[in-house]
């Protein structure tokens, strides 16, 4: 069996931790919530800033407020039932 991978934001860790639970029943290998932001640390240069600002910083486009990463690694054969529930919760894969 394969693995895969799911990358998905949330606008809280509320929300992330909802669909965790969720996930749980089905063959996740590894699974964690962090939140980001695009600027700490300053190790992303300006054209990944201009990329990534407004999923973090509250700007104004679609994805303005999505700071919360939750990262999954899963089974092959659960993927599609996974991508389902996150994608059901609101979340930007």
């Amino acid at each position: 069996m394969g693995e895969r991978n799911i990358l998905a934001y949330f606008k809280s860790p509320e929300e992330a931790d909802r669909v965790s639970r969720k996930l749980e029943s089905l063959r996740v290998v590894d699974m964690s919530i962090n939140r980001f932001n695009a600027f700490q640390g300053g190790e992303l240069n300006d054209t990944m800033h201009a990329i990534t600002s407004d999923m973090s910083d509250g700007g104004h486009g679609a994805t303005s407020g999505f700071d919360i990463l939750l990262s999954v690694v899963i089974e092959n054969n659960s993927f599609d039932q996974a991508m389902r529930i996150v994608e059901e919760a609101g979340g930007i894969v």
